[in-house]
């Protein structure tokens, strides 16, 4: 925050080269202690135009910390695609014009092979960071995603396709002892006090439903009984190949799913999590938990925020059921609620930035200003950021 507040000057826009972006590390980070595994990315948003931060789990932050850096700051714009190689105190920009277009798991792969190494830790974009969707996010390794407010746009902007990490300085605690102490309590106690370490986030969907906290196309509210079908307990049952963690953590809340079929999911992008869940599943007045699966696995794949998307195709569907919208915006498609295939047709539409995709990629106050016809008042945004999945009435 102060680094934003210093450096970058006032009225610029987002993807000017004198915007930052910038990775921050905790004090605990790297550091063998439960939940010190995550880090926090901030910039001036694309989304709002204001100040913008989101948060990653995972192994990355660790490996940045043992690498012997507790911050990276990026200013300037790369002519060419360009990505850092950070190795025990030392960085190298590398070119990555090879890497130009790839999704997320085959840039992770790609730079791991390119440098001989299984083990190095990334955070790239995909191709939507690189075109530049407003919404598009940041992968640690692949699942763990620092995922709103824009900032894998701004690292598009920037030419910036990755940053790969590998450390191995341990860092030195002041208090040993007492870290020891604290981290062994949390280990013991983890249970009672998380509610997410049997079946990650989504095992209160239907509760949700029934006092008014789970969106439902696009917060109109209502009821929505299929949410027995894609909570987390059934997707757990049915489709979780394990449960995976982040660095020092034993709740392993983090599901990787695998699937075959029409909607074959590749496992190592994971799994849903309650806000896709209810993103892409009822606030689209979708049910089918088997493509809320695959939708989840082409966000990963293209680098998209997987709340926004599900609010601005909620957005979209609510525009084509009341008229605003027609088949020649759509290109023919049948955006309505309740239509699974429409919607993940349309996810990929936005990450390349097709048709009305082009458009939605914007988020949904910058589409409901171009669109008009009264549609500002079914865009469930604040100052441009879309609405995650608890609705503000009942909260």
């Amino acid at each position: 925050a102060h680094t934003l507040l210093t450096e970058v000057p006032r009225g610029i826009d987002p993807f000017d080269p004198e915007n930052r972006l910038v990775f921050a590390l905790g004090t605990l980070t790297g550091h063998t202690f439960v939940g010190s595994g995550r880090n926090s990315v901030g910039c001036k948003s694309p989304l709002s135009g204001g100040y913008g931060e989101t948060e990653a789990g995972g192994f990355w932050g660790v490996e940045l910390k043992r690498a012997g850096f507790e911050a990276l700051i990026i200013q300037g714009t790369s002519p060419r695609p360009v990505y850092l190689w950070i190795r025990d105190g030392k960085a190298e920009i590398r070119d990555a014009g090879h890497l130009r277009g790839l999704e997320t798991a085959e840039t992770q792969k790609a730079i791991q092979e390119e440098l001989g190494d299984g083990r190095i830790r990334t955070a790239v974009i995909g191709p939507a960071g690189e075109k530049r969707v407003r919404y598009a996010c940041i992968h640690n390794d692949i699942t763990h995603v620092a995922g709103r407010t824009g900032m894998g746009a701004v690292m598009g902007a920037k030419g910036l396709k990755a940053v790969a990490v590998r450390g191995s300085r341990l860092p030195e605690p002041a208090d040993q002892e007492k870290l020891r102490t604290l981290n062994r309590w949390m280990m013991e106690n983890f249970r009672e006090k998380s509610r997410h370490w049997r079946y990650g986030t989504g095992s209160d969907m239907a509760s949700y439903e029934a006092n008014g906290n789970l969106p439902i196309r696009n917060f109109q509210g209502g009821r929505f009984p299929g949410v027995e079908k894609i909570n987390a307990q059934v997707l757990c049952a049915k489709y979780v190949e394990k449960m995976d963690n982040c660095y020092g953590c034993p709740i392993r809340c983090k599901r990787v799913c695998r699937l075959d079929g029409p909607f074959a999911v590749d496992p190592v992008y994971g799994g849903p999590e309650y806000e896709t869940l209810a993103a892409l599943g009822s606030n689209c007045g979708i049910d089918e938990l088997e493509a809320l699966i695959k939708a989840h696995e082409l966000c990963n794949r293209y680098g998209i925020d997987t709340i926004s998307a599900g609010v601005v195709i909620a957005f979209a569907m609510e525009c084509v059921e009341r008229g605003i919208l027609g088949p020649a915006d759509t290109d023919g498609l049948d955006l309505r609620f309740g239509n699974a295939g429409a919607m993940i047709e349309m996810i990929g539409r936005i990450a390349r930035r097709e048709g009305l995709g082009d458009l939605l990629a914007e988020g949904t106050r910058r589409a409901a200003q171009r669109i008009g016809k009264g549609s500002e008042a079914f865009a469930m945004q604040v100052k441009g950021e879309e609405l995650p999945m608890h609705e503000p009435r009942s909260k």
